[in-house]
């Protein structure tokens, strides 16, 4: 393993990084949460921010939280599958096709939340305001996000961002050619 520095592999994956924070937005908007600054992108540490009021209720917070994740995820595989389908499936790349991966892979790499989002995740649930049911569900979950945001050290963002642009053509090829 080698080690590049944050601020270059957010260069690099520019994309990942507009489309993560417009999914805060977009959910900020969402649950009606307002935002008192965005930047979707910029050369420093963060590459990128949402700052919003506190929300009035767990859920959203949460929501706020888990954007990315979906947003990211589901637009990278939306943007990806066709390349992904020449690419994966057909072995038959070209130019346009690497251009086309790199920036679902870029958008996908940045699904993962962030420690700070975990920890909001965490700080929603820990007061008296969420229900244990909510707790024992969010507690894991911001867990969970915290080891995936210290395994991208390991490559484990890069590996998902490949992982979500090659699985869902791979599949259905697979899916189809059994019918």
């Amino acid at each position: 393993m080698f080690f590049i520095p944050g601020f270059l592999i957010s260069a690099v994956t520019f994309p990942g990084v507009v489309v993560h924070e417009l999914a805060h937005y977009l959910v900020c908007r969402w649950t009606k949460t307002p935002v008192l600054a965005a930047c979707f992108f910029r050369f420093g540490n963060p590459a990128g921010y949402i700052v919003h009021q506190a929300p009035d209720a767990p859920w959203k917070s949460v929501a706020i939280s888990m954007g990315p994740f979906l947003v990211n995820s589901l637009v990278a595989m939306t943007v990806t599958f066709p390349a992904g389908l020449k690419v994966f499936v057909l072995d038959a790349t070209g130019p346009l096709d690497i251009l086309v991966l790199w920036v679902g892979i870029s958008i996908a790499m940045h699904a993962i939340p962030s420690r700070g989002d975990a920890k909001s995740m965490w700080n929603s649930v820990s007061g008296a305001r969420a229900g244990v049911l909510t707790k024992v569900v969010v507690g894991p979950l911001a867990a969970l996000i915290y080891v995936m945001s210290i395994a991208s050290i390991f490559w484990a963002d890069l590996i998902y961002g490949v992982a979500i642009c090659m699985a869902p053509p791979t599949i259905l090829v697979h899916i189809l050619a059994r019918s």
